[in-house]
């Protein structure tokens, strides 16, 4: 966690995940005092750098600003269950996501695949349970709305959930409430067991 949140001071992350990791520190404080001080380190560094010499500084200078466009108005995103930086990467209010039925019970939205990987949001009922599956390279995952349980622990609102390809496990929706992810991978899943290799072969997860 600490590694993932000193990337995400670098500037480091791709966007989804740096949309997930933000969203992280909007819904819950905890982190937020480490981050500061991470950013505050690299601004220090960026301080002690002797500065470099830039030629024909003013054209250079008129060379960026006439390759900027205005930014166009965009309207504000975000609600209860998704963070304005979420939202943003999502690019819609979440009541219009075009959620597609993977199996009974749980919903999937693939946002565009990333170069290093992909990110999806997941809408699992109560008690569900997803298919057993492990990770050729790590899964970070954010909850969004109620909580899951698998072999690492239980996670709730604004809680973040990193796996490896060390860790097999089946998350588990917690009871009462449907839970809602966000999820990046930087490399393809691997569903184990009869049912998840049934789903591999159907939906090329």
């Amino acid at each position: 966690m600490d590694e993932l949140l000193a990337a995400y001071a670098a500037g480091h992350l791709s966007g989804p995940l740096h949309a997930l990791v933000a969203s992280h520190l909007s819904i819950k404080p905890d982190n937020r005092a480490f981050v500061a001080a991470l950013e505050t380190l690299k601004g220090d560094e960026l301080e002690a750098m002797a500065p470099a010499p830039i030629t024909n500084r003013e054209a250079r200078l008129a060379a960026i600003f006439d390759a900027i466009d205005p930014p166009a108005p965009r309207p504000a995103l975000g609600c209860d269950v998704v963070p304005g930086p979420l939202a943003r990467v999502i690019g819609r209010e979440f009541n219009a996501v075009p959620w597609r039925t993977v199996l009974p019970g749980i919903k999937e939205f693939r946002l565009k695949e990333e170069v290093d990987g992909e990110a999806s949001l997941l809408w699992i009922r109560p008690g569900r349970t997803m298919p057993s599956h492990t990770h050729d390279g790590s899964e970070i995952t954010l909850v969004l709305k109620g909580g899951f349980t698998d072999a690492t622990g239980h996670y709730t609102r604004g809680d973040i959930a990193i796996a490896d390809s060390e860790i097999d496990h089946r998350p588990r929706a917690d009871e009462g409430e449907d839970c809602v992810c966000f999820a990046v991978t930087d490399a393809p899943l691997r569903l184990t067991g009869t049912v998840g290799r049934l789903v591999q072969r159907i939906f090329g997860h």
